[in-house]
């Protein structure tokens, strides 16, 4: 007699491809939908902040009564006759492992590893491992592969607390939002969760994750969503974590240091290795902890010599302080970001390619506020509506949403391209609650006028031919045709009937070097 009857196991099955699957995907509500039928709740396309929390949090609950069900009623026929075959066993497993996180989720999210109280005593440990052998030690019974309970748990931590961070910090409804927040949960789980719990839980420090994109995109909120998601493991005998997350997450700002201070900050040095030296030093490499990561941010900037140094970090997971020769081991993380297209920088000769080759094992790209708002314009009002809960709290953030929103639509338009990305976006929100406005900085010229000074000595334009170089040539500067038009006293459309897409390319050309 077979373990699941035909209908039970397409439950389980579906269960188990639930529990493995990235929750920031869209395959990830398609296995929910089909699991809860009628019962699913079909505003939900991705998780985000707007997109009501208690009904995503009450589905996942339905999906758990579910897969209880079928996990109590296995366990009998098991208790009974203990003879499944090996496929009918890993997936009672799978069902059991999802009943328990469920079980268990609420209290594991309350165990704080950010402060020293997380290595107090975890209270629900206890009642963890009786509901664990009550569905695992099953006289007779040995699942392929099961893990002891310590690690389980373990794991259901790192999930909750990945889960939060990436939910909490990486905002916006958008496409590409959605696609970062599927991207960094793979970063820090693989796309196979089944392999990550069985190999490579305790491997992931030696991946180098490289995280690109624009100024003001989010960079480092990626980089701490992945190091302080890592996995940490749990101590049976004491009851506790082995180790706190507090101060396991260190950010390096390269472009503010010189070379010297870099080396000094990365590696350490011994007294007097260099002018200015009065004590030994430890370094970020060497005071990082097992289970905490160093961001290096704009790695793009650094010195070439200090490249030769990183990549034999990258290789060896060694190095030596400056000033001495005994070697020491980067036990942590490395994670690098730039803005920087670091392809041109190795063609210029500037960053080395085994260095890149090193650092790029795992890519995140962040996007730019303009292709978050090109996919979902509407979502720039919860966008200023986030940002004003950060700045005045949750009580005032409507009111100030409503006047950045006015403000928006005022002076920039729903053409305005954010070059400064969200970074810009919160300055513009702090700006209109001081000032009740905002004026974005016109871009330097670097001889963006394309010859126009010229051209008016010369005599050589039409009136509608300087119309379109001076259109143009504001709105290069401006990136908006709401604002040009009120610089030049034009109607927008009048603006926008005259801006020369070709001229308008050559700019931004020569704003960006080229």
């Amino acid at each position: 007699m077979p373990l699941f009857s035909q209908a039970e196991r397409r439950t389980v099955e579906s269960v188990a491809q639930f529990a493995a699957c990235n929750p920031f995907v869209p395959e990830f509500v398609d296995r929910e939908r089909a699991l809860l039928g009628p019962d699913h709740a079909p505003e939900r396309s991705v998780w985000n902040l707007r997109a009501q929390p208690e009904a995503e949090n009450r589905a996942l609950a339905m999906v758990g009564v579910i897969a209880e069900r079928a996990a109590r009623g296995a366990r009998e026929r098991l208790r009974r006759r203990p003879a499944a075959t090996r496929d009918e066993l890993i997936l009672y497993g799978e069902v059991v492992a999802y009943t328990l996180f469920q079980r268990h989720a609420e209290p594991l999210q309350q165990v704080d590893l950010d402060t020293a109280r997380g290595s107090g005593r975890v209270a629900c440990y206890r009642q963890f491992r009786r509901d664990h052998d009550h569905f695992l030690a099953v006289p007779g019974l040995r699942l392929p592969g099961q893990v002891d309970p310590a690690h389980l748990l373990a794991c259901f931590h790192q999930v909750g607390r990945a889960f939060r961070l990436i939910y909490r910090h990486i905002i916006g409804a958008s496409r590409p939002a959605a696609h970062l927040r599927a991207s960094v949960w793979q970063s820090i789980f693989t796309h196979d969760m089944r392999r990550y719990w069985r190999s490579l839980y305790d491997r992931m420090h030696d991946i180098t994750t490289l995280i690109t994109g624009p100024s003001g995109t989010g960079k480092e909120l990626v980089a701490r969503a992945i190091g302080l998601s890592r996995y940490v493991p749990f101590d049976p005998g004491r009851e506790a974590f082995t180790a706190t997350l507090g101060g396991a997450f260190h950010t390096l700002n390269l472009s503010a240091l010189s070379p010297t201070l870099i080396e000094s900050e990365l590696f350490g040095h011994r007294k007097g290795a260099f002018t200015g030296a009065v004590q030994d030093r430890v370094g970020w490499l060497e005071s990082c902890p097992a289970m905490g990561t160093v961001l290096l941010d704009e790695v793009g900037e650094i010195d070439a010599s200090i490249q030769v140094k990183l990549l034999r970090v990258l290789q060896t997971r060694e190095f030596q302080r400056i000033g001495e020769t005994t070697p020491r081991e980067f036990k942590g993380k490395l994670i690098a970001a730039t803005n920087r297209d670091l392809a041109a920088e190795m063609r210029a000769g500037r960053f080395r390619e085994d260095l890149y080759y090193r650092l790029c094992s795992d890519l995140v790209v962040t996007p730019s506020l303009r292709d978050q708002l090109r996919d979902a314009p509407d979502e720039l009002r919860n966008l200023v509506l986030f940002v004003s809960e950060r700045v005045v709290g949750e009580a005032g953030a409507p009111e100030l949403a409503d006047e950045v929103m006015d403000c928006i639509e005022r002076d920039l338009g729903p053409d305005y391209p954010w070059p400064g990305n969200v970074r810009e976006l919160e300055q513009c929100v702090r700006n209109v609650l001081v000032r009740k406005c905002y004026r974005p900085p016109a871009a330097p010229a670097q001889g963006a006028d394309d010859g126009l000074a010229a051209a008016l000595q010369d005599g050589g334009l039409t009136a509608r031919e300087l119309l379109g170089r001076y259109c143009t040539t504001v709105y290069a500067r401006t990136g908006s045709y709401q604002e040009t038009a009120r610089r030049l006293a034009l109607d927008r459309r009048t603006v926008k009937q005259h801006v020369d897409p070709e001229l308008l390319e050559r700019l931004a050309h020569r704003r960006l070097g080229g």
